[in-house]
């Protein structure tokens, strides 16, 4: 719901702290450099081609995709403001191949951190909303050094998971475990103020998000979930639904906390032997995370997402999050079809 208070991020992590003791101070201070770093990317999307920032590099990830300038200067930006805090113990981010320990020089905390510094980066060339999404685990051994398998932890156990969106405004979207929250950047001040909380996702929706042009690679449960509502009033559902695609995760996942709505990125038999497009420590288990405290649902067809077992650093998973009734609807038709 929206508030009428002006209350900054730091006085909304401060009072969970003090006031309800939800947080630590370390975990509080890390959300607090991983949103300076979220303004500072900000302000290199908002300058555009004012500040060459526009285009791709000659570069590809370990995906196999092709590396924005942004995807570049984003990723250092969140290295460079966490690695000295002596907040973390490590990095992973969807750019580099493997983690980023925290050097030497700087204290070694007990947090993980894992992000897409740039989600959505086929928007940046044409000026439509992109993000930035992360996720923050506790590491769980007391041994000394930290490795990949450390970042191998369920969705479930994520101490905090947020995204920070760049689009006419720029909102940072926040949860701890207790709800959901939203901050607005106010460029004026330079502060982030809390602009709404204890967010919600209506149960039941009349809009969904997919790729429509792969509809002849999905498979069965996929189809016939869309099938149905493109039937529309006269179809099973009895209502006409709209269709919404804006190829940034944040972008959509946004629109979804804001008025409802279900988001699919499902398995398709282009590339058989992947579950899925959307990486799951990145990606699928912050925005599962979110959605799940606003009141929604995510799954991968079958099973919670927050309760899959990471395998490897860049796995990948499908997706099907948003308004609980529709969520579930799709995955009974994926069990129906097993």
């Amino acid at each position: 719901m929206p508030t009428t208070r002006r209350i900054s991020l730091t006085q909304y992590l401060v009072e969970q702290q003090r006031e309800h003791g939800r947080i630590p101070g370390e975990l509080r201070l890390l959300i607090e450099v991983v949103a300076r770093a979220c303004k500072r990317i900000a302000i290199a999307v908002n300058k555009g081609a004012l500040g060459d920032v526009l285009g791709s590099t000659e570069q590809s990830n370990v995906q196999g995709e092709i590396v924005k300038k942004l995807d570049l200067i984003a990723n250092e930006v969140l290295i460079e403001a966490n690695e000295w805090g002596g907040h973390l113990a490590a990095m992973a981010s969807e750019e580099m191949d493997s983690i980023h320990v925290v050097p030497n020089r700087y204290p070694q905390g007990e947090y993980l951190l894992l992000f897409d510094p740039l989600d959505g980066s086929s928007n940046i060339d044409v000026n439509v909303s992109i993000g930035t999404i992360f996720s923050v685990l506790r590491k769980v051994g007391h041994a000394r050094g930290v490795s990949e398998e450390d970042f191998l932890q369920p969705g479930r156990q994520q101490a905090a998971a947020g995204y920070c969106v760049y689009g006419p405004q720029t909102t940072l979207v926040l949860t701890l475990g207790n709800g959901v929250a939203m901050f607005t950047l106010d460029r004026e001040t330079g502060s982030w103020v809390l602009t709404a909380q204890g967010v919600q996702v209506p149960e039941d929706t009349k809009e969904f998000a997919i790729n429509m042009s792969n509809l002849r690679h999905w498979d069965m449960p996929v189809r016939r979930y869309i099938d149905e509502c493109l039937q529309g009033k006269e179809g099973p559902r009895g209502k006409d639904f709209n269709m919404r695609w804006v190829a940034s995760m944040v972008a959509d996942v946004h629109r979804i906390l804001t008025r409802g709505g279900i988001f699919m990125y499902p398995w398709d038999k282009r590339e058989p032997d992947k579950p899925g497009k959307l990486r799951l420590l990145y990606e699928a288990n912050p925005m599962a995370f979110i959605v799940e405290q606003a009141g929604g649902a995510a799954t991968n067809g079958r099973e919670r997402i927050l309760d899959l077992q990471p395998r490897k650093l860049h796995e990948r998973v499908s997706v099907v999050l948003g308004s609980r009734n529709e969520v579930e609807r799709v995955t009974a038709y994926h069990r129906d079809a097993a």
